[in-house]
């Protein structure tokens, strides 16, 4: 029942695998019809070079060899040309369906929550849009069309076989269960095997990935030897798995190779005696060697070929599994924003990451448009996710949240996204120029628009000064920049979308008090006639907040202006701001 089970699994993801060729049909169809002809073309030579023994040889018919020869020289440059045409249009159809593929997963991985990513290790998602569509394209080089052809190769020779002698084709065929059940067991084997293969390559991806992305974190604990050992480890079982699949077919091909052998000596011992007793021809005996070697030959790559397109179905499984997810922010709304007012209300709003353990608990509060609302508690409070559900990276479990007295789920979701401008702690710069940082490759952001932007902030000058100005090239994750650079060129990228809402999550916390002072001014510049709402660590840089709110354990405990929250001698922002302030004068 089970293995019912998974054959019907495979049969499943094969026709959707089969489906992504559908744009391609024309492709798809030349390639079969291309199969199904290449068959007799690629077979018919033994049976020529037996006729041309029984009939032109023996014959003694020079003029009929010569012409049998050329006949036999065009079926040669005929298999040649359309085994050509057959190979290189069948990885052209894998290549174009994987491209396809590829661009379609990249989209679904864009279009995932947060959530997806919080659960899902990016390694892991790096080899299912690389490593396993690559593996995709096998199932149409390597896999359903090489094994159809294979296939019609196979009743191909075994048809001229038995037309040539149905004697010598039976014999032939003694040995062949033989064949069949050492390419049955060394499929099975072959497929655990490189199932293994894949867990070790997709572990080693997700391994990589996160030592790459920590290496200053791993240099600057000296913890190099430790996570070379765990390297070693992963290492080692991805080895053992490869050498394990290597074993099995060092095992096979000898044995196949023993099977081979002894049907040709079969061949050979009862092949002798009919030609002796004229049952056999001596044409038939020449070719049917050849024919041996073509039948076995598919037969044995067959197993291979099965493996390939087993493996195939495999990371093809995975990957549908990817693209078929369901974690989407549900887009329904219907209210396209040019424009919001800015005004901002949380009703009895509680939110759980894994829907049982809310960070948030019935958080209620109200912020007017063109006012700043600061956000202080202690890690681990719930700041960071107020921003967070109110951009709808996250759906909330209880409550609603309101922009402009509407609903945000009633809003479209990427027109609500495109009012409202996050700076984040921890800035995230791409691979590129400083003005495609900017505008993240926006075509409709002028570069007089970027420039007039950074003026506004104050970062025009520094970025002026870089080798390049604009164009100067940021390496990943802005390594090539300081702290303080970086906060600028996120500052600049919020302020030249022109945002209703900004949020600045802690955007100071790791700044040194020099660079604070130019922080400070740009953050007063951005949140100028805009809703702000800003997370903050050091509480000096939100005294000027039209109001705060203190969050322990996910629930609002203050409310109020600084001077309001000051005066309360029991109140947690009290204790904050004494705590602060306390560790300033050391």
């Amino acid at each position: 029942m089970q293995e019912n089970t998974k054959q019907d699994l495979d049969l499943v993801v094969l026709s959707k695998v089969l489906k992504l060729a559908k744009p391609y049909m024309f492709l798809f169809t030349c390639c079969v019809i291309m199969a199904i002809v290449m068959a007799p073309i690629s077979n018919i030579r033994p049976f020529l070079i037996g006729t041309m023994v029984d009939d032109y040889i023996f014959a003694k018919d020079i003029d009929g060899l010569e012409k049998m020869v050329i006949i036999y020289l065009v079926f040669v440059v005929l298999n040649v040309v359309i085994r050509y045409a057959f190979i290189y249009y069948s990885a052209v159809l894998g290549q174009t369906v994987i491209k396809d593929l590829r661009v379609k997963v990249f989209k679904q991985v864009q279009s995932l929550n947060l959530r997806f990513f919080d659960q899902t290790a990016v390694g892991r998602i790096i080899t299912r849009t690389i490593s396993d569509t690559q593996a995709i394209n096998e199932i149409f080089t390597q896999g359903v069309l090489t094994m159809f052809a294979d296939i019609l190769g196979i009743f191909a020779v075994l048809g001229f076989m038995f037309y040539h002698s149905w004697r010598l084709t039976l014999i032939c065929l003694l040995t062949l269960p033989l064949m069949m059940i050492a390419t049955y067991v060394f499929k099975e084997k072959v497929k655990v095997s490189f199932q293994r293969v894949r867990n070790e390559i997709s572990a080693m991806n997700s391994f990589l990935q996160e030592q790459i992305s920590g290496m200053q974190v791993v240099q600057m604990f000296n913890a190099e030897k430790h996570e070379a050992g765990r390297f070693r480890t992963i290492n080692r079982k991805y080895t053992s798995a490869n050498l394990n699949a290597i074993e099995y077919y060092a095992i096979f091909y000898p044995v196949v190779e023993l099977i081979s052998a002894i049907a040709l000596s079969l061949l050979v011992w009862f092949g002798s005696k009919g030609i002796w007793n004229h049952t056999i021809s001596a044409g038939a005996f020449v070719s049917f060697p050849l024919y041996l070697n073509m039948l076995f030959r598919p037969v044995r790559m067959l197993a291979d070929k099965f493996n390939t397109l087993q493996m195939g179905l495999v990371a093809a499984d995975r990957v549908f599994k990817l693209i078929e997810r369901q974690d989407y922010i549900e887009d329904n709304g219907d209210i396209k924003l040019e424009k919001i007012k800015g005004d901002v209300e949380f009703r009895d709003v509680s939110f759980a990451y894994d829907e049982e353990n809310f960070v948030l608990n019935n958080i209620n509060f109200s912020l007017d448009h063109g006012k700043t609302l600061a956000i202080v508690g202690s890690t681990g409070s719930g700041k960071t996710t107020i921003t967070n559900i109110l951009n709808r990276f996250y759906e909330i479990q209880k409550g609603s949240i309101l922009i402009d007295g509407i609903d945000i789920k009633k809003y479209e979701l990427s027109s609500l996204r495109e009012r409202i401008a996050i700076v984040l702690q921890d800035v995230f710069l791409f691979n590129g120029s400083v003005l495609e940082n900017i505008r993240l490759r926006d075509q409709n952001i002028s570069r007089e628009r970027v420039i007039e932007a950074s003026k506004i902030i104050g970062a025009h000058v520094f970025i002026e000064k870089m080798p390049g100005g604009y164009d100067f090239k940021i390496t990943e994750r802005g390594s090539n920049l300081s702290m303080g650079q970086r906060q600028l060129i996120s500052f600049v990228r919020a302020l030249v979308i022109n945002p209703d809402i900004l949020i600045l999550d802690e955007a100071t916390s790791s700044i040194d008090n020099e660079t604070e002072a130019i922080i400070q001014y740009a953050i007063e510049k951005l949140i100028e006639k805009r809703t702000s709402i800003i997370i903050a660590h050091r509480l000096s840089t939100i005294r000027h907040a039209d109001q705060i709110l203190v969050l322990d354990k996910g629930r609002i405990q203050e409310e109020g202006t600084h001077e309001e929250l000051v005066l309360n001698q029991d109140g947690h922002y009290r204790q904050l701001y004494e705590k602060q302030f306390e560790q300033s004068m050391i």
